[in-house]
């Protein structure tokens, strides 16, 4: 099972590496805004199957829960900042 978790999690890395391609040439900021959150929400699935494949998930499961707040407050953020300056 922890050889599928290891796939899953490579997959997962190859999909962040994609998601980083739309950050460096996307045509808009919406479109790079967009990719940053998808990296953030793909980056907790990959640490919630490092869970699984240490044994550790309730320790995992902390750290993804600090990461997905952090993600969402730096979105808001950079979605303030845009719209102040009035390119959103």
């Amino acid at each position: 099972m922890n050889t599928f978790f290891v796939y899953v999690d490579l997959f997962l890395g190859f999909l962040v590496l994609a998601c980083l391609y739309r950050v460096v040439t996307g045509p808009t900021t919406i479109d790079r805004m967009i990719a940053v959150g998808a990296i953030g929400t793909k980056t907790l699935a990959i640490l919630i199957l490092i869970g699984f494949i240490f044994g550790r998930v309730e320790m995992f499961v902390d750290i993804c829960t600090v990461y997905a707040l952090l993600n969402f407050l730096g979105t808001l953020a950079t979605t303030k900042f845009f719209e102040e300056k009035g390119k959103c």
